[in-house]
């Protein structure tokens, strides 16, 4: 199955998920503090979500049991919420997708708990900017791989490294559509960019090592060498010039 492109009423019924999904990691954002457990969060993003009359995506996902993807520190992705309280310092990866109207929407946000180092303040950063560096070089006419060089340049210029082994994708009436997009590659190759196109980029970005292991649990992914991540995503739309993030207020 090749790329999906959306019509221009299906990329409007997107805009009003993605902002769905927005308004929900906003009000995450701003009610996480020092002392709270990862399942508040999740108990918060369910309740938001409803009240916009949409579901969440991930809830039973693949068996997935939680709302939300809460994963802190070494933490990469798909981190279950529960009973761990979040302590001043540590950084968190909010990761929030719902379905509005059959069609989905995807964002995460990586933010600190109270003061954190000013190597976390940088890795967040940094990761922000490779997603932003993405979605500015994904335009019709450009090439898959001129998305994932942008980010790769990006973190890595400042002397980190992109996680290799998980990526962005499609999305659209599925979570997950065609095509996988690495946050590494090479100028030039892959897919040509058309208008309508709807991907989520997500770097995901390691101070250490690119490397990963899963926990017991089959879902929480860390960092191989226990170092700390961040993790940023969007969804955007292609058109005729910029690309369109989805997921804004």
């Amino acid at each position: 199955m090749g790329i999906i492109v959306k019509s221009a009423r299906e990329v409007a019924v997107m805009r009003e998920v993605g902002r769905i999904v927005a308004r929900v990691l906003e009000v995450l954002v701003g009610q996480l503090r020092p002392g709270m457990k990862t399942i508040e969060l999740d108990e918060i993003a369910a309740r938001e979500v409803a009240k916009q009359g949409a579901k969440p995506s991930f809830k039973g996902y693949r068996g997935f049991p939680a709302n939300l993807c809460v994963s802190v520190n070494d933490e990469i992705v798909h981190g279950i919420p529960g009973e761990r309280v979040l302590r001043e310092g540590d950084i968190v990866s909010l990761d929030m997708g719902a379905i509005y109207n059959g069609f989905q929407g995807d964002a995460a946000v990586t933010v600190g708990v109270g003061e954190i180092s000013a190597q976390a303040r940088d890795l967040i950063m940094t990761t922000e900017s490779a997603l932003m560096a993405g979605i500015a070089a994904a335009r019709a006419g450009a090439t898959l791989g001129d998305i994932s060089v942008a980010i790769q340049n990006c973190a890595e210029s400042r002397g980190y490294s992109v996680v290799r082994e998980y990526t962005g994708h499609g999305i659209g009436r599925d979570m997950h559509e065609e095509p996988q997009i690495p946050n590494y590659g090479v100028a030039g190759s892959g897919p040509v960019l058309k208008k309508g196109m709807t991907f989520a980029l997500e770097p995901m970005v390691n101070i250490g090592d690119w490397r990963t292991r899963a926990d017991n649990d089959h879902w929480t992914v860390r960092t191989a060498d226990g170092s700390i991540s961040a993790h940023f995503e969007h969804t955007i739309a292609i058109t005729e010039g910029e690309a369109e993030v989805l997921t804004v207020v």
